[in-house]
């Protein structure tokens, strides 16, 4: 698979963490049992702490429940093991969605004070010291210059859930190849820089890329939208989305897809295989849900 980027790899130093806790307390409805496990150690301990958190792709879909914080750093090393289809399915969904939403929370952040930013500009007020220094920053994450607002608010976007959890399922083979395993990453992005990252077993001779290797799955998820909010080869996935925001309609990962055709070698079918994936699995539906936030554990 094919992630195009421009020089290098994404600086991840720059982008904000989350800060709930890795593994969020259990709700405090929930049997109050003592366990050494973590939710990564295996599947069986994934599908029991999700149990506890009363977390159900259902009752998203449906809207009766909200997504909690369930912020894993890596998947359970038994996923591939799981024979039946449906729940390795539900698991990785279920471990993905939490990371995609917080990464979209992060952007929205940004987006929102810089909406702001914009509209002091536009009423003649003087922009803060701190806020320019702000925005400088961000216009460099973007690659834009930080004169040129219009195109900034274009870029600082969120990427709909649907279209996110069905690419990761794609590149990563729900979890299981070995750039998931090895190197939390989830949407096959190269890189030709120096330092982390995979060699590709049928890579070429005379090619030199890698498969870009993240620290954790929140590194990889927000690699990949600042690689579609940035990279030339997702402009008119850009301006689609900016249409949809000025028309009013919410961002629809069904269309936004149909501008991934560079973003895999196999073009036209990537897209179809994307497209289809979002219909079969019901993930339309998930474009809506959003986190739930809890208090914090105390001291």
């Amino acid at each position: 698979m094919l992630a195009p980027q421009d020089e290098g790899p994404v600086e991840q130093a720059t982008l904000s963490r989350p800060d709930e806790p890795l593994f969020p307390p259990k709700r405090p409805d929930a049997p109050q049992r003592e366990s050494k496990r973590q939710p990564t150690d295996s599947v069986t301990a994934l599908h029991d702490w999700f149990a506890e958190l009363d977390y159900d792709l259902e009752h998203i879909r449906n809207g009766r429940a909200h997504v909690p914080p369930a912020y894993l750093a890596s998947l359970p090393p038994d996923l591939a093991q799981v024979r039946e289809t449906a729940k390795r399915k539900r698991l990785f969904f279920q471990a993905m969605l939490p990371l995609i939403l917080r990464a979209n929370q992060d952007i929205l952040s940004d987006r929102r004070r810089l909406w702001q930013i914009r509209a002091d500009q536009r009423l003649g007020r003087p922009v803060a010291a701190e806020d320019r220094l702000w925005l400088a920053a961000l216009a460099d994450r973007y690659k834009v210059s930080a004169d040129d607002i219009d195109v900034l608010i274009r870029r600082v976007d969120v990427v709909p859930p649907s279209m996110a959890l069905a690419q990761a399922a794609e590149e990563s083979g729900w979890g299981t190849s070995r750039f998931a395993r090895l190197g939390n990453a989830m949407f096959g992005q190269w890189t030709t820089a120096e330092g982390n990252g995979l060699i590709p077993r049928e890579r070429d001779e005379d090619k030199d890329h890698k498969v870009r290797a993240f620290g954790t799955l929140i590194d990889s998820v927000q690699a990949y939208m600042l690689n579609l909010n940035t990279h030339r080869a997702y402009r008119e996935l850009r301006r689609a989305r900016a249409a949809l925001r000025r028309s009013g309609d919410p961002l629809n990962g069904l269309s936004l897809a149909r501008f991934l055709t560079r973003y895999s070698e196999r073009g036209d079918k990537y897209v179809a295989a994307i497209r289809a994936m979002i219909r079969v699995n019901g993930l339309e539906r998930l474009d809506d849900a959003r986190l739930v936030r809890w208090p914090r554990p105390e001291a």
